[in-house]
Order: structure tokens, then sequence, then C-alpha cells
């Protein structure tokens, strides 16, 4: 997928966050929001699936489902959804090495917990 489509989901992904944030608010358990922002996204037009497995290899054997990504957007773009009282270098490192297990150019960790979702949504890229 080009870098030009994977920027125009991105203004997707950022707007319906936006208006999951709005309905929902603060305070909520992180399931809620995964499960509102998948409906969201669907509404507009783009294809999710939320609990996707991701193997871990270590020295070329297969380990098994060590990992779970919350939404991946159009089999490209990776969500990780947060409510906690802020994002960590430990969130981010998580987004990171799910794009690197999946093979993956572009994430968001979004944390619904804010009062203003700017200060929750980061962006992450990797090998872009």
């Amino acid at each position: 997928m080009d870098k030009e489509r994977l920027n125009e989901i991105g203004g997707i992904i950022l707007d319906a966050a936006i208006t999951v944030h709005r309905e929902l608010g603060p305070g909520l358990l992180e399931s809620a929001y995964r499960i509102a922002l998948k409906r969201e996204l669907e509404l507009r037009g783009l294809f999710v699936k939320m609990h996707v497995p991701v193997e871990l290899i270590y020295k070329e054997v297969p380990l098994g489902k060590c990992y779970e990504i919350d939404l991946l957007v159009e089999n490209e773009v990776i969500i990780e959804t947060k409510s906690s009282d802020g994002i960590t270098p430990i969130f981010l490192a998580q987004v990171i090495t799910y794009l690197k297990l999946y093979n993956k150019n572009l994430g968001y960790l979004i944390n619904f917990n804010v009062p203003l979702l700017k200060d929750g949504f980061k962006r992450v890229v990797y090998q872009f």
C-alpha cells in the first residue's frame, strides 16, 4: 500500500477516534473504546479486524501466538487502544513491536482516557 493511501487511512482513523471520544468521553474500559472504534471505522467504509493474533518466531522456530493486535485496519494499519493515565514508553514500544512482528509500517496508539483526544493520539512509524 502506498504512503498516500496509508496517510488517508490515518486521517480517517483520527477523525473516527475523535468521534468515539466525543460520544463516550474518558473513563471507560479499553474494550469499550476498541469496539466503538471498530464500528466507527466500519461505518466509514474501512475493513477492520479485532484481536489479531501475532506469532513470535525465536531463532527461526515459531513459538505460537504471543501477542494480539487490538485493531488491524485494511490489513495494513495497527491500532493499539488504551484507557490509562497517560502514554508511557512501554505502550509505544508495544506498538513498535507489533509493527515489527507483523511486518507493517504504520500504527496508532490511542489513549481515550484524556480530556482532549489530541493528547492521547500518537502516530507510530516503522521503516516508512
